[in-house]
């Protein structure tokens, strides 16, 4: 740790501050790493330094092994307190497909002493849940740049459509755009707390301009698409199935190219353990 402080603030006096102790003291011990290895690590010109070519190898090589270290202790700590044998899991609210019932069904036959606890949300929902480890890994759709503090394993690349009543003129149309939507309210599934979050993305990113309605939940806004009284935009993947009469399914393109959105599992790197990779990947086999 003295060693990677030494080299992470570029000084042996900032690492012996941020490490609480003397700066003799941090250099006599990395002279002391340096005879119990036996070879130089830092080549040490008056107040300066560099590494060696053994000491960068040496660097590289056990950042690795001090994040291994750091997760072995944070995961043993979790089997200490009882706290292993749980994993909570996050998904979009008013995801239609099947993989993550099918997830958690074959998780929960291999690992029956593992409590599940299942939370829904809308997207900025599940990455506030995931970012306060109110989540240990969520199904979320991809708003974001991927973020190097999460591994962010892409499931499904799907196909945006939208759902009219059949009674609908678009009801006909090959394909649509969202601004030829200008005129018809958007239904979205959301609640009241994330409601202008929601409105705020979908007006500014997916460009639909008509107004919003919402639903608390996908059954309620497929009622409302059935009353007429505005379309909802779906994503759908390999496993959805058909839908028919009193629905309508229309591609959403954009420049005559049909829009795609990924979906993608999220966790946090530091919250990374043995029950939250399996998941992961019996989750991503469900989409394959």
């Amino acid at each position: 740790r003295y060693f990677h402080s030494v080299i992470k603030n570029h000084s042996f006096s900032r690492a012996a501050e941020e490490c609480s102790i003397s700066q003799s003291a941090i250099s006599q011990q990395i002279k002391a790493l340096e005879q119990e290895l036996g070879f130089k690590l830092l080549d040490r010109k008056n107040r300066q330094f560099e590494l060696t070519a053994a000491g960068e190898h040496f660097y590289r090589k056990t950042l690795i092994l001090m994040d291994d270290y750091e997760r072995t202790i944070k995961e043993s700590m979790k089997l200490a307190n009882n706290d292993m044998a749980r994993l909570r899991i996050g998904y979009l609210r008013g995801y239609a497909g099947s993989e993550i019932r099918d997830a958690v069904a074959e998780f929960t036959r291999r690992y029956p002493g593992v409590s599940v606890e299942i939370i829904q949300g809308n997207h900025e929902e599940l990455y506030t849940a995931l970012r306060t480890e109110r989540a240990d890994i969520v199904l979320n759709d991809q708003r974001r740049t991927f973020s190097d503090e999460y591994e962010n394993l892409i499931l499904e690349t799907t196909k945006s459509f939208i759902e009219v009543s059949v009674i609908s003129p678009l009801a006909k149309a090959a394909s649509i755009s969202p601004e030829e939507l200008k005129n018809m309210p958007c239904i979205l599934v959301s609640s009241k707390e994330q409601r202008d979050t929601e409105q705020e993305y979908y007006e500014n990113v997916a460009g639909f301009k008509g107004g919003f309605l919402f639903a608390d939940d996908a059954e309620n806004a497929r009622i409302m698409v059935i009353g007429n009284q505005g379309f909802m935009p779906v994503e759908v993947g390999n496993s959805f199935t058909e839908i028919g009469p009193p629905v309508a399914r229309i591609p959403l393109c954009r420049n005559a190219e049909q829009i795609t959105r990924n979906f993608c599992a999220f966790w946090k790197k530091n919250n990374s353990g043995y029950y939250v990779e399996e998941f992961a990947d019996i989750l991503k086999k469900q989409f394959i």
